[in-house]
């Protein structure tokens, strides 16, 4: 990967989910000096500021079952063209959350440039409910879903076009907590996972190896990461809202992050559900630090 100029977003959400305390995430993670890392390795950033998102909480919207919908289309729509906005000065953009709704407003900022766009769904959640199989109504459980053009249809079209990303250009790594309707879903649409079972028994490097081949064999024009935090054990990160144990290691995430740099596939990325209310002397920014500065091009020796 050569040297970068980073646009860095701040989207400080929490209406996706019930959980008070991950809209502080952004700050937290600057905190934990993003900037410093990135920037001691040789890449320009410009902190963008954050989205302006609504703190009215109308929780379940009238005749839908999702809490919060219209603040949540409004603040993804934001985010969405700020995204695009950022893409177009030919900067890359690292988004940083907020609960993982989100990220329907940066693959929707994503999807006008990139026509063949992969992603990695880095998390313990494989976040492809809808308002059918959503057993809390919760958006962060949805965005993946949403993106595929599954789901609520003001949240699906945010910036007019939908679906986003096909379903045979996701990878989703590190799932153990999968619903249902949601598992019906993967094999209803032949989605890739790499669930805790595939990471235990083919180990990291090989899972690793498999996702980088899979995207270079279906030429995509760009891959989005999307890193949950609760992707990670909770013993490395409890400063999360649905925490699950049994988890991905921090060396191997790590080692993910490593092998994402050296392949020189990924062009965008957002790392999300960092929550500083439930955290531990910031430790969970501190991870998504070091996980960035891995992924950016930081190495042991």
């Amino acid at each position: 990967m050569n040297k970068l100029s980073i646009s860095l977003i701040g989207v400080p959400m929490d209406l996706g989910q019930n959980r008070r305390g991950v809209d502080m995430g952004p700050s937290a993670i600057r905190y934990a000096g993003v900037v410093e890392r990135i920037e001691a390795l040789g890449h320009s950033v410009k902190d963008e500021g954050d989205i302006a998102i609504s703190h009215t909480r109308k929780e379940q919207s009238p005749n839908t079952h999702l809490r919060n919908l219209e603040d949540v289309i409004d603040g993804n729509t934001k985010l969405g063209n700020k995204v695009n906005e950022v893409l177009e000065a030919g900067q890359f953009p690292l988004v940083l959350g907020g609960d993982h709704s989100i990220a329907i407003g940066t693959l929707a900022g994503l999807a006008d440039k990139y026509e063949n766009l992969g992603v990695i769904w880095y998390d313990a959640h494989a976040d492809l409910n809808t308002a059918e199989t959503s057993p809390s109504g919760n958006i962060h459980g949805m965005p993946l879903a949403v993106s595929l053009g599954l789901g609520h249809a003001d949240l699906v079209n945010i910036r007019s076009y939908a679906p986003k990303v096909k379903p045979e250009n996701v990878i989703i790594i590190g799932a153990r907590s999968v619903d249902p309707g949601e598992r019906e879903l993967i094999k209803e649409k032949g989605i890739k996972v790499f669930s805790m079972h595939e990471i235990d028994k083919l180990g990291m490097t090989e899972v690793m190896n498999q996702t980088i081949e899979y995207f270079r064999e279906r030429s995509v024009d760009g891959v989005h990461l999307s890193l949950d935090l609760d992707g990670i054990d909770p013993l490395y990160t409890p400063g999360v809202g649905t925490p699950v144990p049994g988890g991905i290691s921090y060396r191997e995430s790590h080692l993910a992050m490593e092998m994402l740099y050296a392949s020189n596939l990924i062009t965008s990325a957002e790392f999300v559900e960092v929550n500083p209310i439930l955290d531990e002397k910031n430790k969970t920014a501190d991870v998504a630090v070091a996980l960035m500065g891995s992924l950016f091009g930081e190495s042991l020796v």
